[in-house]
């Protein structure tokens, strides 16, 4: 009987659907107006999406982001996000009903979890759009946090240049893992 159960669990992880991405983008925009836009893109985020039971989980490289000014680069690297100490965000959390036999078209679904930066873990919750597309997942989402949340302080020399709320946009194209 233990053998059979041992089986019977090793079978279901063995077959587990897995989709999964190195190259997805995350990007994000704190900008206000009448400033130089503040925003940068990561093309490397690592994503891995569980299709049976909609977990998700996301990893990217803090000094992987790109800005278009590369003094803009040092100082969000060097003053802001600490990526000596703190070099990695993660995010892990769950597509809630998502049924990968269900999906057609393009559908919306929440999306909630934890988002770590610098150490500090907060919840998430957003609204992400899914479609197959060539037996891949397209997953897209945006959503907001505040630099204050995960400890990120804002000099006051440059407080009026830099939105209170942070806008993330991802683009995750997750092919099935072999």
């Amino acid at each position: 009987m233990r053998i059979l159960i041992l089986f019977l669990l090793c079978t279901q992880i063995t077959f587990s659907q897995k989709f999964f991405t190195r190259t997805g983008v995350t990007a994000f925009k704190a900008s206000v107006d009448a400033f130089e836009p503040v925003e940068a893109k990561n093309n490397s985020s690592t994503v891995i999406l569980d299709v049976n039971s909609g977990k998700i989980a996301t990893l990217l490289l803090i000094k992987a982001f790109r800005f278009r000014v590369a003094l803009m680069q040092e100082h969000f690297n060097e003053n802001y996000m600490d990526s000596d100490e703190f070099p990695k965000a993660t995010f892990k959390g769950s597509i809630h009903d998502f049924n990968w036999e269900n999906i057609n078209s393009q559908k919306t679904y929440k999306i909630s979890g934890i988002l770590t930066i610098k150490g500090i873990e907060k919840p998430i919750e957003t609204i992400g759009s899914i479609q197959k597309s060539n037996n891949q997942i397209v997953l897209k989402s945006t959503f907001s946090v505040s630099p204050a949340d995960f400890n990120i302080k804002i000099p006051s020399i440059v407080r009026k240049k830099i939105a209170n709320r942070i806008d993330i946009d991802i683009h995750y194209e997750l092919s099935e893992k072999k």
